[in-house]
């Protein structure tokens, strides 16, 4: 035997695996906290406008900020845009688009964020490069924590998956915030 195989066998045979249990985590879950509460108030304090739903027509406040709009590209099946997109489009066909409509797997109360998968936005740059989003998103689906989110099977069965906490925001020394300079100048949630 070379002194090749016999340095080769001597790491094979000391990586053998070993089961090991993993140890359990917490999901340090909250006594009596109203999960819709601590999520709308998150989402808003981080820059995230909040949709209230009209008992006669549902999507109201979603169709008063798509009146104006010229370009939308609507991927949810309850609101009607006039720019068309499959998984084939091009991602940077996309800059040109004032609203965005979109459905997010879910949401997490802790930080008011909701996550995008490849799934709901077709193509990535959805979530990115319009003038402003609009998500609808069901109330079922929203978490309590980020242990909750990171249990999920969205981060186990798509390619692509991000939480998105409210508009894109930079912020210089002097403290002046400017929203929508990587991203989105907006982002609005409807609970639908």
């Amino acid at each position: 035997m070379s002194n090749r195989d016999l340095i080769l066998n001597r790491i094979r045979h000391a990586c053998t695996v070993e089961y090991v249990e993993l140890s359990s985590v917490p999901f340090f879950h909250q006594k009596n906290l109203d999960i819709l509460d601590k999520f709308k108030k998150v989402f808003t304090e981080m820059g995230g406008e909040w949709l209230d739903k009209d008992l006669k027509n549902p999507l109201k406040a979603v169709n008063d900020k798509l009146a104006s709009a010229k370009n939308i590209c609507s991927v949810v099946s309850e609101v009607k845009g006039n720019y068309e997109i499959t998984s084939q489009s091009s991602p940077n066909s996309l800059h040109d688009i004032d609203f965005a409509v979109v459905r997010a797997s879910f949401g997490v109360a802790e930080t008011g964020s909701i996550c995008l998968t490849e799934k709901d936005l077709v193509v990535n740059t959805l979530g990115y490069l319009p003038q402003h989003l609009i998500v609808l998103l069901d109330p079922k689906e929203i978490v309590e924590n980020l242990h909750d989110a990171y249990a999920r099977p969205e981060w186990k069965i798509y390619h692509y998956a991000a939480l998105h906490s409210g508009p894109s925001a930079t912020a210089d020394i002097e403290g002046v915030l400017i929203r929508g300079a990587q991203g989105v100048r907006s982002l609005s949630l409807l609970l639908f």
